[in-house]
């Protein structure tokens, strides 16, 4: 059995199964379906990431129509031990339950410290913050209405995860006055 794949690693394995991409496509995906919200990758680790499948025989190089200009880019698509290990590790993914340690949980354990005033203004703050993430991520559905069923379904995954954030603020907000 393969080691497990990181998030990023399982990201950009998903792409390439979806069809051979070289980087530069891979960061512009990466970017249009707002993946940067939900897993670390950066424009500057795609490469990295990419040698790292490649070496664990994951991915390969493969031959592309060049566009006649310029050097010709490197692209990678999923070698067969690559389809599988993407297929069980997204299987994975989706059915286990996690623990997530987001740094609200630690503020709110220790609000005490925190004076009445300055508390409801981090939560007015966190709000706003949200409701613009809302209105962001709508955006970007709306932009691209053509998206594959499975990226709607992360989109919307991540509004229902700020809807729920919102409801509970305005309840919080609202207990403690």
């Amino acid at each position: 059995m393969p080691p497990e794949l990181t998030p990023a690693e399982l990201t950009l394995l998903g792409l390439l199964v979806e069809r051979p991409r070289h980087g530069y496509e891979l960061d512009e995906v990466i970017t249009a379906r707002g993946m940067r919200e939900w897993t670390e990758i950066g424009f500057s680790s795609i490469y990295y990431l990419l040698a790292k499948l490649r070496d664990r025989g994951l991915v390969a190089e493969v031959d592309a129509p060049g566009s006649g200009r310029g050097r010709a880019r490197k692209v990678f698509g999923p070698t067969p031990e690559g389809r599988r290990a993407c297929a069980e590790a997204a299987e994975a993914a989706v059915a286990r339950l996690r623990p997530v340690f987001p740094p609200v949980l630690v503020g709110l354990a220790n609000q005490p410290v925190i004076p009445p005033e300055r508390l409801r203004a981090a939560l007015a703050r966190r709000a706003a913050a949200v409701a613009a993430k809302i209105a962001e991520l709508r955006a970007a559905v709306a932009a691209q209405p053509h998206a594959p069923r499975f990226a709607r379904a992360v989109f919307d995954y991540s509004l229902a995860q700020l809807e729920a954030e919102q409801r509970w603020l305005a309840a919080y907000q609202e207990d403690i006055g």
